[in-house]
């Protein structure tokens, strides 16, 4: 009896230690997945998210349906591209601005 409340008692804490590790890990997951990091769409909006720290200035390139595509230089955070519908995606060309 004494073994088995040794190795019920060390699966128990492993198992916390598991469910915190998995709390941590889900928290940290939440605020990435809301901004994500350069292009995304929201259901009807399409954004460009400049992660930084160093307040940089970045030329992206944006594709456009059915129209020329275009170059903008961004800041830090987020900028709204357009409408989802009408803005195929965004891409970091390698040039700060």
């Amino acid at each position: 009896m004494r073994v088995r409340r040794t190795v019920l008692g060390t699966l128990g804490s492993a198992a916390l230690v598991f469910a915190s590790l998995g709390a941590v890990t889900a928290a940290t997951v939440s605020p990435a997945a809301a901004n994500p990091c350069g292009f995304y769409e929201t259901g009807s909006d399409a954004f460009y998210n400049h992660c930084t720290s160093d307040g940089s200035r970045v030329v992206i390139k944006v594709e456009v349906a059915r129209a020329p595509d275009y170059e903008w230089c961004v800041g830090p955070g987020e900028t709204w591209l357009g409408s989802a519908s009408r803005i195929q995606g965004a891409h970091y060309t390698g040039r700060l601005c």
